[in-house]
């Protein structure tokens, strides 16, 4: 008989069960910067889903060294049932168990997951920086290779959150998608390049205005015969909104909405930029004392000179501003009426007599490039919120239906004035018709422009669609 004291048990090998286990369940390694060890006590750490590397207190998912997969492990050997298995798992243990903060203390914090093929990887939100109105679901960039996305990053219900909190959120959306941030670098050229254009054609139509013989006789024209070629309805709002500060009054109180509207909804950068477009546009209007008119003919409008027309200034300006300030399923609607009423303000000044149509035509251009250009500098808070970004089937068909109804009707101007320029020269008779005409034309065309190029910038500057920005649960796996 053997002594049982003395029999030695054996360790039990476990390598060949670990491999086993390994192959069996592949795991994505994250490869993370040492941390400075913490002085807080140490905790009991919460247990994960299964597949996922340990990890201490306080800290993202770290795996352990001695259980890094082998470097022979091929990736793509995970199918995308695998990884949407994975991420639900992971999801859930998120929700059960909230993760801790190692510089704000033990408290909950949102969770953020990402991966592909150069592996996983994790960002903490503080709960005080993120909302808890809704949590928005998106599939990553690459749709097969992609761990999808889990956050909670509306910050535009939040009120009362501190300098850091935001600090911290904004870098961790940043490391995410820096789309969440900032326009796409394209947006924002095709912006600049578009307001540049707008800007030249004013300076192109002051000239051939104010500076040819041919553009003087076109203005005049059109000074003396533009009441007589409009209907009478037409004639008495012209008249209606000529009489006191009333342009002034309508378009400053868009422009208090426009402001109001944007301080509610937190946008402290839009602020921003609307104060400064708005101060810009503003001294665009006393160009008028600075620009020369010479005398190049007998006319019976002012000698002075009166391009760009401040009235006309004013009210593209507040429109724009209001476009830009209010939600997206309010935009559309806006830029038809902000629309409607510039080109009512801008023919109802040649109505009273008060500009020629190169000065308003000129001032439509100022106030659509200023805009345009405000739109380059897009930042942050100036943005739609990550989480409610999706694109509006109303901003595609409305500013679609502007910009080609615009061109159509500049073509259509363009056309009647090489109709009537022979008879331009000697002020003929003839000619004043196609002079109105062309004038009414261009009017309705560039003002449909501005706010239809207006309308499609904002929406590709404040919500271009990132991977936190796709509404909707990533695609479900095949069934077998």
């Amino acid at each position: 008989m053997t002594d049982d004291s003395s029999e030695q048990v054996k360790p039990t090998d476990h390598s060949s069960d670990s491999a086993s286990q390994q192959q069996a369940q592949p795991r994505i390694t994250v490869p993370v910067p040492p941390r400075v060890p913490s002085a807080a006590p140490e905790q009991e750490p919460s247990p994960l889903p299964e597949g996922m590397p340990a990890q201490g207190a306080g800290q993202t998912a770290v795996p352990d060294s001695d259980q890094t997969p082998s470097p022979d492990f091929d990736q793509s050997s995970i199918d995308d049932s695998a990884r949407v298995q994975s991420f639900d798992q992971v999801s859930e243990q998120v929700a059960e168990q909230p993760m801790q903060n190692e510089s704000r203390g033990s408290e909950p914090v949102s969770f953020v997951a990402f991966g592909g093929d150069n592996g996983a990887f994790m960002a903490k939100i503080p709960e005080d920086g993120a909302s808890a109105a809704s949590t928005y679901i998106g599939a990553g960039a690459n749709a097969v290779t992609g761990v999808a996305a889990v956050a909670d990053l509306d910050t535009e219900t939040n009120a009362g959150n501190d300098a850091g909190a935001d600090d911290e959120v904004e870098k961790g959306l940043a490391q995410i998608d820096p789309l969440t941030i900032h326009p796409r670098i394209s947006s924002c050229v095709l912006a600049l390049v578009l307001s540049l254009v707008s800007l030249a054609l004013a300076a192109g139509i002051y000239w051939f205005g104010v500076h040819t013989l041919n553009g003087q006789s076109f203005d005049e024209i059109v000074w003396n015969g533009f009441v007589g070629s409009m209907p009478g309805w037409f004639v008495a709002v012209s008249r209606a909104l000529n009489s006191g500060l009333v342009i002034v009054i309508i378009s400053l109180a868009l422009a208090v909405i426009a402001f109001v509207v944007a301080v509610v909804r937190k946008r402290w950068w839009l602020v921003g930029q609307m104060a400064v477009c708005g101060v810009i546009t503003y001294a665009a209007a006393w160009l008028k004392r600075l620009l020369p008119r010479p005398m190049l003919m007998n006319i019976a409008s002012s000698h002075k000179n009166t391009a760009p027309s401040g009235h006309t200034l004013l009210a593209i300006g507040c429109c724009l501003v209001l476009l830009v300030a209010v939600p997206r399923v309010w935009r559309a609607v806006v830029a038809l009426l902000g629309a409607a009423y510039t080109i009512l303000v801008a023919a109802s000044l040649i109505v009273g007599h008060w500009h020629r149509p190169s000065d308003v035509l000129m001032s439509l251009l100022i106030g659509g490039g200023l805009m345009m250009l405000t739109l380059v500098f897009t930042r942050k808070s100036g943005m739609d919120s990550p989480g409610s970004r999706v694109s509006s089937a109303s901003i595609q068909i409305v500013a679609s239906v502007m910009i080609t109804f615009g061109v159509v009707s500049c073509i259509y101007a363009a056309y009647l004035l090489w109709q009537i320029y022979p008879g331009l020269e000697l002020s003929a008779a003839w000619a004043k018709s196609g002079a109105c005409a062309s004038s009414m034309a261009a009017i309705i065309g560039v003002a449909c422009l501005m706010f239809g190029l207006t309308l499609a910038l904002r929406q590709l500057t404040a919500s271009p669609l990132t991977r936190l920005g796709l509404v909707g649960a990533p695609p479900a796996p095949p069934e077998d």
